[in-house]
């Protein structure tokens, strides 16, 4: 059923290539893992035309979801749920020519998109484009974009004025925990980003990030798992200790990591 959704999407005039991303790109995937499927286009598909095809094989479908990409997202009838992605290849190649040849480091997930294309399992290339794009960036991780996200992550962590952990400090002492919450999670998107980047290895995206980083990245710090789960503890029953918590992962970065 999926390969003939596929067909009939690569059918249409502006599809130029088709890739899976995600746990179907690989080898470690169920019958319910769900779908992340890439539609790199040199138009735009009217949204009419993308509807007549899904409403064959899908039972729900949100047309035209615009909340981080442009997305349809829809329920298979076979139960699974798949998300169709919607990319104009040049202004993709773009951004992740910003990381890997410009060494542009962002806040958080720097690497991901990368490690995106560099994954995803080509279905369709119809002129070889996202191949060639692939091949482009199957390169070495460049040294100063790791020194780059180092130095600015190192920042946000820990040392700069608008630093996370003194975000949280005084998060803390206002017991305001929504700006706690907050700042938790954005401390943790560039803990993890650094963490990558430490150890060369592009950002895999937002999942089972304990456990990638235990099987990618042969430096970490000490206590690392500990102390993650003595942070996720206090956020839930004892607010009051978070900045304590980050305090020690903060410590334990910087025994492994000189600025």
């Amino acid at each position: 059923m999926v390969d003939r959704l596929f067909e009939e999407l690569c059918a249409l005039d502006g599809v130029e290539a088709l890739a899976l991303g995600g746990s179907r790109a690989g080898e470690h995937f169920d019958e319910a893992s769900d779908y992340d499927v890439y539609l790199y286009c040199r138009e735009p598909i009217p949204e009419e035309a993308r509807r007549a095809i899904l409403s064959r094989y899908c039972s729900v479908l949100e047309i035209g979801n615009h909340f981080w990409e442009y997305e349809d997202n829809c329920h298979l009838n076979n139960g699974v749920d798949i998300d169709l992605l919607y990319r104009d290849l040049d202004a993709f190649t773009a951004d992740v020519a910003e990381v890997v040849e410009r060494f542009q480091p962002r806040n958080a997930y720097t690497t991901c998109m990368w490690h995106n294309l560099l994954t995803c399992k080509v279905v369709y290339d119809r002129d070889g484009r996202l191949a060639q794009a692939k091949e482009r960036f199957s390169v070495p991780y460049p040294p100063q974009l790791r020194d780059y996200i180092l130095s600015r992550g190192w920042k946000l962590l820990h040392g700069a004025m608008p630093a996370y952990d003194a975000q949280l400090a005084k998060a803390v002492k206002r017991s305001d925990l929504v700006s706690v919450n907050h700042r938790a999670a954005a401390f943790l998107e560039t803990y993890f980003d650094f963490l990558f980047a430490l150890n060369e290895s592009t950002h895999p995206g937002e999942k089972r990030l304990i456990q990638l980083c235990r099987e990618r990245c042969p430096v970490l710090p000490a206590h690392f798992e500990e102390n993650l789960e003595r942070l996720f503890q206090d956020l839930y029953h004892a607010p009051e200790r978070v900045a304590a918590d980050v305090q020690a992962i903060v410590l334990e970065l910087e025994k492994i990591y000189k600025p």
